[in-house]
């Protein structure tokens, strides 16, 4: 796949679960598949993630573009507004009715929308005739994700989202938005439909449905709403989970197996981010499981294990991963590092045993004293019991020839 250079705004994370009839259940709680470095100043921070780019592009002067895309009758204000969370931040105003509540679509339905966005001022930031995602599963911003479920089929509405449920305080680049910035969006809902069955989804199919889930957990990872990449990453990794009633290859089966451990690389990156390093670990064991030689997992692993304080079993498991790639010096510096701090603790550790059990050497040099000063006073007691008894004999024969 071809990387793309792109810098998604971040994003505040919502509860978001797919449809239970799906199979598919949300893990946003739970448990980075990363390219391995080569520049030579290393830092703390995880690598990127595969194929998910992150290059940046700078900020130009556009200000005729946007003169030109600005809508002549930009979408205005609208009295009685639906206030769709109850915090003033997400609101909906129907346009045009739809054909009844008892179309609206479900989460884990498939959906196709008719979508014009615009800035705050009128701004026209693009237009999109047939946007389709999974609704619920956290593929477009969360401002169409929790307002297109309360919409009619053919209904027309406008929604304004303060830029927590929209691009956040990074702003986006495709498309171009500002960050911070408040949005009207312009929605029609134009289809919605079952999602395919797993079990008969073709398997060229699922490998790319499982690809573009994980691909949209990449871009939440890069706004840094590390739950919603471990909901997308999930939700990957159960479509290349489910069983298939079709015929599949030996190549569908490896490509399919090696979108599963990108996934679960992935998740334990973003899990370390959420500090679940129990989950992080798992992660990092499944991926093992199915390549036991897989560099990534194995580093990934042992910054897990470090941050557990399992500093042994980090070093053996760094040392595994740069024995298999020697030059890799993302690993290298990594392990260094942790052998170092792992020889400071153990001589704290050594220092604190012998403050409290005081100074061994003049423990040992007052032992071997006592001991020897024991053994003199042994050897003293011993010739004066024998001169004693010596002369008690002697007296006894005198006082014998006397008599």
């Amino acid at each position: 796949m071809t990387e793309k250079e792109e810098t998604m705004a971040a994003s505040d994370t919502h509860d978001s679960t797919p449809s239970a009839k799906n199979g598919r259940t949300s893990l946003l709680d739970s448990g980075e598949d990363f390219e391995v470095l080569d520049e030579e100043d290393i830092n703390d921070d995880p690598p990127p993630l595969e194929d998910a780019g992150g290059g940046k592009r700078g900020n130009t002067d556009d200000s005729d573009k946007r003169s030109a895309d600005t809508d002549p009758d930009p979408p205005g204000q609208i009295d009685e507004w639906l206030d769709v969370l109850g915090n003033d931040q997400l609101k909906k105003k129907v346009l045009e009715a739809g054909e009844g509540r008892n179309t609206r679509p479900q989460k884990g339905q498939n959906v196709k929308i008719h979508l014009k966005t615009y800035l705050k001022d009128g701004t026209r930031v693009e237009e999109q005739s047939d946007l389709a995602f999974t609704l619920g599963d956290g593929d477009v911003i969360q401002a169409l994700d929790l307002t297109v479920q309360l919409m009619e089929m053919g209904e027309k509405a406008l929604v304004q989202t303060d830029a927590k449920y929209a691009y956040g305080t990074r702003g986006s680049l495709e498309p171009e938005v500002p960050p911070n910035a408040e949005l009207s969006l312009e929605v029609e809902l134009l289809e919605s439909t079952d999602a395919p069955d797993l079990e008969l989804l073709p398997p060229a199919e699922k490998i790319a449905l499982a690809s573009h889930k994980r691909e949209r957990g990449n871009v939440h990872y890069q706004r840094g709403d590390y739950a919603f990449a471990v909901n997308s990453y999930s939700i990957a990794l159960q479509i290349t989970e489910s069983s298939s009633k079709v015929d599949i290859s030996p190549e569908e089966e490896n490509e399919l197996m090696d979108v599963k451990v990108k996934c679960l690389n992935n998740m334990a990156a973003s899990q370390l981010k959420l500090d679940h390093y129990d989950a992080a670990l798992k992660s990092c064991v499944s991926a093992l499981a199915h390549q036991p030689e897989n560099i990534k997992a194995l580093f990934r692993m042992g910054k897990v294990l470090a941050l557990q304080g399992e500093y042994t079993e980090a070093i053996q498991t760094l040392r595994k991963a740069l024995k298999l790639e020697p030059s890799n010096k993302t690993i290298h510096a990594e392990l260094s590092k942790l052998v170092k701090k792992h020889s400071e603790q153990r001589g704290a550790e050594q220092a604190m045993y012998k403050k409290m059990l005081g100074n061994p050497t003049i423990s040992s040099s007052a032992q071997k004293h006592r001991a020897k000063s024991s053994w003199g006073l042994s050897w003293k007691w011993l010739f004066g019991a024998t001169a004693v008894a010596i002369g008690g004999v002697a007296l006894s024969v005198v006082i014998a020839a006397r008599n």
